[in-house]
């Protein structure tokens, strides 16, 4: 395989979906090819109670349709977040939807949870070679009224539960209308106990406990931080996922794109997501473990991550702009010591 950095400069001549699109195309065609992926060597980590192999994984978005699992298996992963995926197919907002802004190595878009539904999703696990730790990260479909939300979550939880390590809360995207209100107060808590007590049902049904992260966003103040830890707390959530990408633009203020609507991931979501960490460590009070997303473009910034309190690390948006190569920086970054 060539090295991303020769790559690279045919990848950013592409229209950033296509780009996606054939680099997820591509994989889907090698994963056949290639033998099973291990993750790269580090001292295992327990979490949810799940033992990880290392301790950065790929975040949802990438593959939301499970369709490159076993190519992005043998980057060295020590876990795999598919999705967001929702209870019936749809094709997400209006094209164009994703910008590169390369001079902050940053990512803007509005895809709004395109993806083939639940049940496609599924097959592509069911045909997959990885026996590795996978996340698969469920929402709501768009013409689904606010109101009635959970019955997505419900139906995405019931049908993920069986092929699924863990499996994450997505109420935190800013391009499904509606959606972080969710993380208010009297939302959140029915939500949460409308989950946990599906998950109750579904442990004794399949005889196996199935965790569940929250994914949040990174534009909360601390008031909504210490009500959505309290709702974690109380509920007995067994992860939190933070953050998601932001609506803030003040650190891309200028450049080509940076008034594009959507969320904004990569570099200049790193300060914002990682405060989010560090505000949760201390109203968490250790009792939910975080599992760190934003703004990871090398493995220093990893193991800041981890330095602010965080578990595990997932990355995403760095992958455009470093390839393959950032997992293993990532992965020796912080590599703890035997």
């Amino acid at each position: 395989m060539l090295p991303y950095c020769l790559l690279k400069p045919f990848v950013f001549a592409l229209d950033p979906e296509i780009a996606h699109e054939t680099a997820i195309a591509g994989m889907r065609l090698t994963g056949a090819l290639l033998p099973t992926g291990k993750p790269l060597p580090d001292t295992p980590t327990d979490v949810m109670g799940i033992t990880f192999p290392n301790r950065i994984g790929l975040a949802a978005g990438l593959d939301k349709n499970g369709e490159a699992i076993d190519a992005l298996a043998s980057w060295g992963f020590g876990f795999i977040e598919v999705g967001t995926v929702t209870p019936r197919p749809q094709p997400g907002n209006p094209k164009p939807r994703m910008f590169r802004l390369p001079q902050a190595e940053g990512i803007i878009n509005r895809m709004g949870f395109n993806n083939h539904g639940i049940d496609a999703l599924i097959t592509n696990i069911k045909a997959a070679k990885f026996r590795g730790i996978l996340g698969i990260n469920i929402g709501k479909n768009a013409d689904t009224p606010i109101e009635r939300a959970a019955d997505d979550y419900l139906i995405g939880l019931d049908k993920a539960y069986p092929h699924a390590s863990y499996i994450a809360i997505n109420i935190s995207s800013p391009n499904t209308k509606n959606l972080r209100a969710l993380q208010g107060e009297n939302e959140l808590d029915a939500l949460l106990a409308a989950l946990k007590h599906r998950q109750a049902m579904l442990t004794q049904q399949h005889g196996r406990y199935i965790p569940l992260a929250l994914k949040i966003a990174p534009d909360l103040d601390d008031t909504q931080i210490s009500t959505i830890a309290d709702a974690l707390r109380r509920h007995r959530i067994d992860a939190v996922i933070a953050t998601n990408t932001t609506l803030d633009r003040s650190k891309v203020a200028g450049l080509p794109h940076a008034d594009e609507t959507g969320g904004l991931s990569g570099a200049p979501l790193f300060e914002a997501s990682t405060e989010v960490v560090r505000k949760l460590v201390g109203a968490l009070a250790g009792e939910v473990p975080i599992i760190a997303a934003g703004g990871v473009t090398d493995g220093a910034k990893a193991k800041a991550k981890l330095d602010a309190g965080a578990a595990l690390v997932q990355i995403y948006s760095g992958l455009v702009f470093k390839g393959p190569e950032l997992v293993k920086a990532c992965v020796t970054a912080t590599r703890k010591a035997a």
